[in-house]
């Protein structure tokens, strides 16, 4: 069966597992290149040179470091050497909620991948369970039936359970790829911040 036949078939059902496959494939394809972006540069090898800027006195050198760096621990970094010389406790609350900040756009459109992949599913089934009655209905109306005909009836409802799992699947991985991502970045930008708060405070000694 082609899959316009398989739409055919499905009927509304697998119309909706279509655009939901669309919207799952823009967002994985848009999110896997979001985060490859910002992974090109180690959170080691930046603070590496943050630390040496600020070792040899030169606060704006590492300024320009951080802000031509485009990663989510970069701009917490750059957060709070903008507000280098000022109380500690400003510069952690300052770095925590650009931590914060930079969470929500990590975390953009994910629940909508996660979403699809629960519920693609139930989808599938019920477009399937739809497809039985209709085909149950149908007998009923013509007054024949017999094996092949209900069996012809329910393999054409299957194909919705088909679609929804494979809709499902990728959604699924995709949905703990980014969240696994996501925990990496947030460990990155909370390390930074804590290791440029004993930096700045090692200065001042």
């Amino acid at each position: 069966m082609t899959i316009w036949g398989l739409v055919r078939t499905g009927g509304w059902t697998m119309i909706v597992l279509l655009l939901c496959s669309f919207v799952s494939l823009a967002i994985i394809i848009e999110r896997f290149v979001y985060y490859r972006r910002r992974s090109r540069v180690k959170r080691l090898a930046f603070m590496k040179r943050i630390t040496k800027d600020l070792n040899d006195g030169d606060v704006n050198k590492a300024l320009e470091v951080a802000k031509h760096t485009d990663t989510p621990f970069s701009k917490v970094v750059y957060s709070g050497l903008n507000l280098h010389g000022h109380n500690e406790v400003l510069i952690s609350n300052t770095m925590g909620r650009e931590i914060a900040i930079e969470t929500t756009k990590l975390e953009r459109y994910t629940t909508i991948v996660g979403t699809i992949g629960s519920t693609a599913v139930y989808i599938g089934l019920f477009g399937t369970v739809l497809g039985i009655i209709r085909a149950f209905h149908d007998i009923s109306l013509s007054g024949s039936g017999g094996i092949t005909v209900v069996i012809a009836g329910i393999s054409e409802a299957l194909a919705c359970t088909a679609a929804g799992l494979c809709v499902a699947v990728p959604a699924v991985i995709a949905y703990n790829y980014f969240s696994k991502k996501i925990d990496n970045f947030i460990s990155d930008m909370e390390l930074c911040a804590s290791e440029l708060v004993d930096l700045i405070a090692v200065k001042k000694k």
